[in-house]
């Protein structure tokens, strides 16, 4: 893709007619993700058109392109590309657009875009808007190059944050931010992660550490212990193979009482999740991982959740605003880089990896590396 840039001119780009995409073939249990050329999209006068230069894996996005939470299939709705953790730079604007600029780092986020006329949409709910467009099942999603965004749904990537860390911000990190944020816990408080060592839980170890949290990383094997520990920062590992009882482990390592909240992002922890909030009064359980439909339940005593003031409660993604907030986490370098980069050719065996549970951290596929 060629620059040219005038002195005091905004950048323009030679945009191609097609770009590389990871597209779904075989939508279902037997899914697979291959490179295709695609055609570029078109923007309308108040969009922008993307370039990214990476995108995070998601196992959001796994769940679209296998169909099981009871949506409809991404072929339904004209969809080919999977994908919201998308990082790179503008390359073109609608005649209509006001402030975005090409060159302009920008990502694309889980949701497209809104109604921005409700009473969500003038709120901070804005992404539980009943308009809202899901990005990678209701239109192509970040495994395509280009890509097309509002502007006023565009998220500005702030410079000192890199498109490898950034991409993953628009769902993963930016999720968890907002359940901690939501769980109103106070520094000092303990806070528990079931899947500490996926790429959510990663992250929301570093997010609650900054917060001034004590976090203690549920998840099995040397690898993620050693990402947990060393470089996420957890004050404590809990493995899961290795100890009888997790529930009792976790209760003595929070002053003998229980946990103050529990980021569930591994789906299978949710029968046990309640049981680590123990004695905990006010303790509740933030419900983050979305399992297949109708796999999981928790159960809950109405008692139990009475005299201990205990709760469950659910966050979807993320608002602009703690999208933002999340960026500037990574820009004064409190989220540190823990993923692995493929290149194109590699992107079904990353997504296939992740799947099976095989990826400590985040996946992030390079559009810039072939091989």
């Amino acid at each position: 893709m060629a620059e040219t840039e005038s002195k005091n001119a905004d950048p323009v780009y030679d945009i191609p007619k097609e770009c590389k995409a990871g597209v779904v073939v075989n939508e279902g249990p037997d899914f697979r993700v291959e490179v295709q050329m695609v055609p570029v999209p078109e923007i309308r006068p108040n969009e922008v058109l993307i370039k990214l230069n990476a995108t995070g894996i998601c196992h959001s996005d796994i769940h679209f392109m296998l169909n099981d939470w009871a949506l409809p299939k991404m072929s339904e709705m004209g969809t080919k590309c999977a994908g919201h953790e998308g990082a790179g730079v503008i390359v073109k604007v609608g005649s209509d657009v006001k402030t975005l600029k090409t060159g302009m780092r920008a990502g694309f986020k889980p949701i497209a875009d809104t109604c921005g006329a409700c009473e969500l949409c003038r709120t901070d709910k804005e992404c539980y808007c009943s308009k809202a467009v899901m990005t990678g099942l209701m239109c192509d999603g970040s495994y395509k190059q280009y890509v097309v965004s509002p502007e006023r749904y565009t998220t500005v990537i702030p410079d000192g944050v890199s498109d490898f860390i950034a991409g993953p911000i628009m769902c993963s990190a930016s999720t968890i931010y907002t359940s901690i944020k939501d769980s109103k816990l106070e520094p000092g408080d303990w806070a528990v992660f079931p899947g500490g060592g996926g790429g959510v839980g990663m992250q929301g170890i570093q997010l609650a550490k900054a917060m001034g949290l004590r976090a203690i990383a549920i998840d099995t094997g040397a690898d993620k212990k050693k990402l947990c520990l060393e470089t996420a920062g957890a004050e404590v590992f809990i493995d899961f193979k290795d100890v009888s009882d997790v529930a009792a482990e976790v209760v003595k390592t929070c002053d003998g009482i229980g946990a103050h909240a529990v980021f569930v992002t591994a789906v299978q922890s949710y029968p046990s999740s309640v049981s680590l909030l123990g004695a905990r009064v006010g303790g509740r359980v933030m419900c983050i991982g979305l399992p297949p439909a109708g796999t999981q339940r928790i159960e809950v005593d109405p008692n139990q959740m009475c005299f201990r003031k205990q709760g469950v409660q659910g966050t979807l993604v993320s608002s602009m605003a703690d999208v933002d907030k999340t960026l500037d986490f990574a820009k004064r370098g409190l989220l540190k880089p823990i993923y692995t980069v493929y290149p194109l050719s590699k992107f079904d065996e990353a997504v296939q990896k992740l799947r099976r549970g095989e990826i400590a951290g985040r996946a992030v596929v390079d559009f810039n590396r072939e091989e």
